[in-house]
């Protein structure tokens, strides 16, 4: 904030990509002399990315959606132990624990609901996302808040800033595995349960791919990321045209997906 008040291009990356790099220069110790020469050097190397511009809206939005799916995991590990033979006295302080988080969880979901609602951009793409069968306040909010690139970047970029990029394996001849790497990790597992109803259930367009898939020999998960992909790109189409969900359109799309 300091940068951006006195007129500084800041631009924010993942700091194990600076991590990564200084090793990679055979820079293995590290004091904060190193790691700032290391970022400059870094910065100097990528000058093309560009900046990010400050959206303070967004930025209270993030930590409001961050703390709620920090408070869901940490109610999630209460109920499973619950599921285990343990002192009364034990349950009954677990039980009081999650009455508790259940109510702050819902305090945290009304702030979210009413800093999308009290700005206008954000609103406009939780109503995008929104009309996408399958997807409700929850996910949209989620993707609005951890997905601010989507409309603005390619297709790529934006399935890989989600964690679901198939990376390549090959060497020569070989041909290893596809796997999934990196991406934003919280907001891929709060799209994947949305995706599963989705795919199986509610949104006909990503049930007619994930059947093809299905019947191309592509196991359940493996089809699921797939489809999560083919969301993702939808989704950014969407956001950057400022258009609701559009069945035909994406229905003749996903005929030769």
């Amino acid at each position: 904030e300091v940068l951006r008040e006195s007129g500084i291009e800041v631009r924010i990356v993942d700091p194990k990509r600076v991590r990564s790099f200084a090793q990679s220069a055979g820079r293995l110790a590290k004091n904060d002399a190193i790691d700032a020469e290391m970022i400059a050097w870094f910065a100097e190397i990528f000058s093309e990315a560009p900046g990010q511009t400050h959206d303070a809206a967004h930025e209270k939005l993030l930590a409001l959606a961050k703390a709620r799916i920090s408070l869901v995991d940490l109610k999630a590990r209460l109920q499973s132990q619950n599921e285990h033979a343990a002192p009364r006295l034990v349950q009954k302080a677990r039980e009081r624990l999650l009455k508790n988080l259940v109510c702050e969880i819902a305090k945290l979901e009304a702030a979210i609901s009413a800093q999308i609602k009290a700005t206008p951009h954000l609103a406009e793409r939780a109503e995008i996302i929104e009309s996408v069968p399958g997807l409700a306040e929850t996910t949209s909010a989620n993707l609005v808040a951890g997905m601010p690139e989507l409309g603005q970047v390619s297709d790529e970029i934006a399935v890989a800033l989600i964690g679901a990029a198939p990376y390549d394996d090959d060497s020569g001849n070989r041909r290893g595995e596809r796997h999934i790497k990196g991406g934003r990790r919280w907001v891929r597992n709060a799209l994947y349960m949305a995706c599963v109803g989705a795919a199986t259930l509610n949104n006909p367009v990503l049930k007619a791919h994930y059947g093809r898939l299905i019947a191309n020999g592509k196991k359940p998960k493996v089809a699921i990321i797939a489809c999560m992909r083919k969301l993702i790109v939808i989704l950014n189409t969407m956001v950057a045209r400022r258009q609701k969900w559009d069945p035909s359109r994406y229905a003749l799309n996903s005929a030769s997906a």
